[in-house]
């Protein structure tokens, strides 16, 4: 199943409907890189949505377990996670600034390691400089990347706030003046290519990967209509099929 190229639809306002606890943990800046089965169509400002679907407490647990360890890594250890994760709700935004391969960013050095673990996916969306909306407000998702309403986009540029992350990281484009020059397999010709992390990992950082995967897979075998792959969700491309809302 190909995916969508940037040329093949007009973003003005992309948004992009994830399940939680993954949403929120986005738009909080503890979620560095969005996983997907197909390469980012965008790059710059990224709306997110919360589906319908309320997390459930394992859920929630197995993702903040996850964060944790992977954060301890690069020696961070004070994290405010969410104190709730709202459904049906555009949250805020992120600046998605890149997008490489898995076997990319696991091998990247000039990344920290945190984020590297982060890599679990076919393609990963690296995202900056998350803003939070003050108070976010109902609204219905779709598959894919998609336009907000005009509507929704002017009451919710006006409401947002900036959100400092545990740890901000700024990945560098091989090109400044051009905001797709960090795309899959950009980098692969300068990186030595392993497919893993290089450091060893921990028992607890093991325990919560693992743990971190089985979540996501047992949401994906709930939920049908979004898909989800291994530490984050991932729903397919809509270019072959009939786009269905994610309320």
């Amino acid at each position: 199943m190909g995916s969508r190229g940037r040329n093949d639809v007009k973003y003005r306002n992309p948004c992009l409907t994830m399940h939680q606890p993954w949403a929120s943990l986005l738009v909080y800046g503890i979620k560095r890189v969005e996983g997907r089965s197909w390469p980012a169509p965008i790059r710059g400002r990224l709306w997110i949505h919360a589906a319908s679907k309320v997390p459930e407490q394992e859920t929630i647990k197995a993702m903040e377990d996850f964060y944790r360890e992977i954060y301890a890594v690069d020696g961070i250890t004070d994290i405010k996670f969410p104190e709730h994760y709202p459904t049906s709700r555009l949250l805020g935004c992120v600046e998605v600034v890149g997008c490489v391969t898995r076997e990319e960013l696991t091998s990247w050095e000039e990344v920290p390691e945190g984020v590297r673990l982060e890599g679990q996916t076919d393609f990963c969306w690296l995202c900056e400089q998350p803003q939070k909306l003050i108070v976010p407000f109902e609204m219905r998702g779709f598959q894919g990347v998609y336009n907000l309403e005009r509507k929704i986009y002017e009451s919710a540029a006006r409401g947002l706030m900036l959100v400092t992350p545990p740890y901000p990281v700024k990945c560098p484009l091989p090109n400044p003046r051009d905001a797709f020059s960090l795309k899959p397999r950009s980098l692969a010709s300068s990186l030595n290519i392993s497919g893993s992390s290089k450091s060893e990992k921990s028992e607890s950082l093991t325990a919560a990967i693992a743990g971190a995967r089985a979540a996501a897979t047992q949401f994906s075998k709930n939920h049908d209509v979004i898909q989800f792959n291994e530490v984050k969700g991932g729903d397919e491309p809509i270019s072959s099929r009939t786009r269905r809302s994610a309320t």
